[in-house]
């Protein structure tokens, strides 16, 4: 199948990547973007965009790209923190008061936003909630002990972030994280991106599909991704429902050349990101804040209040192969979203035909 869409002069390996992974049949459906000094040198699309293959991939096709959703979140909550609604280093109590039980009491917001709130999976007790039994999900992290005292342990709160920060974002600032991200952040960074898609855009939707039967179980990830059922299940995943719903950790659903051009404009100091925040907050949010050992990533790592750092790049990617990133060295963005679950490698070949390295390495 033809790759559609176009690269500058200086860009023609990238082109050429991407058509060997479509041609080997290693993707099935993808968007590319790549972005320089303010615009986009990069776009690409290549299969399907349907599980039925009667959808080409376009240039505006949405995806939902697992964990990459997780930075948005992170956004929606220092826009409360920006208004004085919320603090960073306030207990969580303070706002949530059914939140202090079992060793929680000390619980701050940053311990959220850093994946040290000890809770980077649902209890046990919520095995029987459904998926989108938000209120349900939400008063089962209230109610649970944190699985290590908070801020002494590192692991990415796989499906338990948005609905960890949503429960504080209503409690402390009188709103959620659908109406934070929709209101205030959406529209001010102008992404083509949403928690909830609205009617007119379901058309462009891509469907979710296994590179393998088996790619769930393969995933070191797996155990924390269990409870509730149904986040790595494409009958769930690619239903009206779901994607309509608002469900922070993971289902973001947007644009490659969106999610490019959001962290080409990350760092600028007279960018969106800093224009919302303000000085303060955005240094904050790009200022490493923790490395150690991530239990659900497997490896050391370095974390920001919503980003995987290193000498090399400011990155976040999502389970299944998605992933975007701000390159320290090279002063490009990228992003690869995918719709064919699978592991990160056709990302990682994209970043070596840029010259980046998306290793996961701590910063020191």
């Amino acid at each position: 199948m033809r790759v559609e869409g176009f690269v500058k002069d200086g860009y023609e390996a990238v082109r050429q990547v991407f058509q060997r992974l479509v041609d080997d049949g290693r993707e099935t459906g993808a968007g590319l973007s790549v972005w320089r000094d303010g615009r986009e040198v990069v776009r690409l699309g290549g299969g399907w965009a349907d599980a039925g293959r009667s959808r080409r991939w376009r240039g505006d096709t949405l995806v939902m790209p697992y964990s990459l959703s997780k930075a948005f979140v992170t956004l929606a909550a220092l826009v409360a923190v920006r208004d004085g609604a919320l603090a960073l280093d306030e207990p969580v109590v303070n706002y949530w008061p059914e939140y202090g039980t079992g060793g929680k009491e000390t619980t701050t917001l940053r311990h959220i936003l850093t994946h040290r709130a000890g809770q980077p999976r649902f209890p046990a007790e919520a095995a029987e909630l459904d998926l989108l039994d938000d209120r349900g999900l939400r008063d089962s992290l209230a109610q649970a002990s944190p699985e290590h005292v908070p801020g002494t342990s590192l692991g990415e709160h796989a499906l338990t972030y948005g609905h960890l920060v949503d429960g504080v974002l209503r409690a402390g600032a009188g709103t959620t994280l659908g109406e934070t991200f929709d209101d205030v952040v959406r529209p001010a960074l102008r992404l083509d991106a949403w928690f909830g898609v609205p009617d007119g855009s379901l058309g462009r939707v891509a469907d979710l599909e296994y590179a393998h039967p088996d790619w769930p179980h393969r995933l070191h990830a797996a155990p924390w991704l269990q409870i509730p059922a149904g986040a790595l299940d494409p009958e769930r995943t690619n239903s009206r429902v779901w994607r309509q719903s608002v469900f922070g950790a993971v289902n973001l659903h947007t644009t490659a050349t969106a999610m490019a051009g959001f962290f080409a404009h990350l760092t600028s100091e007279d960018g969106p990101v800093r224009d919302l925040l303000g000085p303060a907050l955005h240094s904050e949010l790009l200022t490493s804040q923790v490395t150690d050992y991530d239990e659900v990533f497997g490896t050391r790592i370095t974390w920001t209040l919503g980003f995987v750092r290193d000498k090399g790049k400011i990155a976040k990617g999502g389970i299944g192969g998605s992933a975007a990133w701000w390159s320290l060295r090279h002063h490009h963005a990228c992003a690869y979203l995918t719709r064919r679950l699978d592991d990160h490698s056709r990302a990682a070949e994209i970043a070596a035909a840029l010259g980046d390295d998306l290793t996961v390495v701590g910063e020191d």
